[in-house]
């Protein structure tokens, strides 16, 4: 072999390892294409292909008794880590203490999520779209929701486990992205016609009757002053999200206005995580932000609302949600 020979070998080895080595770095990628089981609203069924498979990604519980029951491999993240103070529920928890628990969790930017929820109600969903949320503003690249949750995982009688997983710790440093925020100062300033504000469609996504000024949790009952009520419930049959071609049709017949941005809110960002989970990640429609705060903190402030009722009405909208609250059955 003469030297040319020699340098032709080595070139051509060289490509063939850097293209082995890509190939490789793509496995993870590829299996995931393979199996088309990558989903943001996945199935139990699928969730336990991807296991199977071998897969790495986390798992992680927000909701439920963890030490009872949970899917194997699986972490526990316990709600209220990613959700504000008591007065206050839906403000967002710093972006330090998000740090800490995201990277107590093992996560990174490009760690495949799927978030579960207990599945007891259609109302627990909102915790998982309320993480993934979260964790999507904060980078993670690749999340899911489980349909339905632990209850159609059990349901479904796949494998369950009540012993707790070690997990290493990542090193992520997240940088928060507002892509999917708003804020009460902005929201209020579209309302009120500031000229640089996109035309908005202002969706609130708790129950008729909060809506309505009924029923109240917040300071003052009403609603944020122009929105339309669109109740969380619209997409689930029992506890789980609709099949996708029947939340098609929902979209179409359900939003029929035309608006630059959509902008969900509720009490506290529980239920319009939901909205916006729907409208964002599954229908597909462009500049769908949450107003994480939501109602609890617009009221708070002397902020413009519709469908006040008048203060008699108001006081015995409060006993009842007490005497509810002490019953257990106020979200």
């Amino acid at each position: 072999m003469n030297t040319y020979d020699v340098k032709r070998f080595t070139v051509i080895a060289k490509t063939f390892i850097t293209s082995l080595t890509a190939l490789l770095l793509l496995l993870p990628s590829l299996v995931l294409a393979q199996l088309d089981n990558w989903h943001v609203l996945m199935e139990p069924n699928e969730l336990s292909m991807l296991i199977n498979s071998g897969s790495t990604l986390r798992i992680i519980h927000v909701t439920g008794n963890f030490s009872e029951g949970h899917i194997p491999g699986s972490a526990n993240a316990p709600y209220a880590q990613f959700r504000g103070p008591q007065n206050n529920a839906g403000q967002l928890p710093s972006l330090t203490d998000l740090t800490t628990v995201v990277q107590g969790l093992g996560i990174d930017a490009s760690t495949p999520v799927v978030v579960v929820h207990q599945g007891n109600s259609a109302s627990d969903m909102g915790a998982a779209t309320r993480v993934y949320w979260t964790l999507k503003s904060l980078g993670i690249q690749q999340l899911a929701v489980l349909n339905g949750g632990f209850a159609a995982w059990r349901d479904q009688q796949l494998p369950v486990s009540t012993t707790a997983s070690t997990i290493t710790p990542s090193d992520y440093q997240p940088v928060w992205n507002d892509t999917w925020q708003i804020t009460a100062t902005a929201l209020e300033a579209a309302i009120e016609g500031t000229p640089q504000q996109p035309t908005m469609r202002l969706l609130d996504s708790r129950p008729n009757s909060f809506f309505t000024g009924q029923q109240s949790v917040a300071v003052r009952p009403g609603t944020i002053r122009g929105a339309n009520n669109l109740s969380f419930n619209t997409w689930f049959d029992n506890n789980r999200l609709k099949p996708l071609n029947e939340l098609d049709a929902l979209f179409a017949s359900t939003i029929t206005d035309t608006a630059e941005s959509t902008v969900t809110f509720c009490n506290t960002g529980h239920w319009a995580s939901i909205n916006w989970f729907v409208l964002s990640e599954l229908a597909g429609i462009n500049n769908t932000q949450l107003y994480a705060e939501s109602v609890v903190d617009w009221a708070q402030s002397n902020r413009p609302m519709d469908n006040q009722p008048g203060r008699l009405a108001h006081y015995w909208s409060l006993t009842r949600s007490w005497m509810q609250s002490l019953a257990g059955s106020t979200p």
